[in-house]
């Protein structure tokens, strides 16, 4: 999760988002490199009192200028093109839940499974345990296999909602009327944390999202146990 002072992004738990933060540097590094050339080039302009007259009146240069941003644009298009593709693909998942998002909690219901299903609230500051994050935790935790494709229906109740995990690579939006599907793959275990990102009434800031992924004998064991409670 995300720690003060952190400047770049939350380390990856997901192929996908993995993929991004490869696409992220590749396009900062092409962004610094057009940025110091240009920064050279305005100071080399207003330092210099002589004029080249090659660069006032040339073909050459003029098609350099042109071709290489259509270049550098291919170059950032491309990779972005395969990774949209690659967050639209959905084969073949081990598990399905579907998220309801509302005013201002998420409940989640197993549909592989006849009586699976939950809400899930945030726990108020004063009840919070040692080593408990205030604002993020929730009393139920939405717990998944981890190494398995996992989809995610996600609407919602009343008003618009976003589920969002930043250490998965999703975010998908909850329309009501409306069932959209996102899908992840949790490539390690652990608690994953997330929020509600799109403002959805007065207490939006206090519906937060916590994954938390498992191997698979202890997600059917904890399966077990929601079921006999249920």
């Amino acid at each position: 999760m995300a720690h003060p002072t952190q400047l770049g992004f939350q380390d990856a738990a997901s192929p996908v988002m993995e993929e991004l933060l490869h696409f992220h540097d590749h396009a900062l590094m092409i962004v610094l490199l057009i940025s110091i050339l240009v920064l050279y080039i305005i100071i080399a302009m207003v330092s210099t009192k002589l004029t080249n007259k090659y660069i006032l009146d040339s073909q050459e240069i003029e098609i350099v200028w042109t071709v290489l941003p259509a270049v550098i644009l291919v170059l950032i298009a491309l990779p972005s093109l395969r990774i949209l593709y690659l967050m639209d693909e959905i084969n073949d998942p081990h598990l399905t839940i579907k998220a309801m998002g509302h005013q201002w909690y998420w409940s989640y219901e197993y549909t592989d499974y006849e009586d699976l299903g939950f809400d899930s609230y945030m726990v108020p500051t004063q009840d919070l345990t040692p080593g408990q994050f205030r604002l993020l935790e929730t009393d139920h935790r939405m717990v998944v296999p981890m190494e398995s494709p996992v989809r995610v229906l996600v609407s919602a109740e009343d008003v618009l909602h976003s589920w969002a995990v930043p250490s998965l690579g999703v975010k998908m939006d909850a329309v009501p009327g409306r069932l959209n599907q996102t899908a992840f793959i949790a490539s390690r275990p652990g608690v994953f944390y997330g929020q509600c990102s799109e403002i959805c009434g007065a207490n939006h800031s206090f519906m937060p999202i916590v994954v938390e992924a498992v191997p698979l004998e202890h997600f059917e064991s904890w399966s077990s146990l929601m079921l006999e409670d249920a």
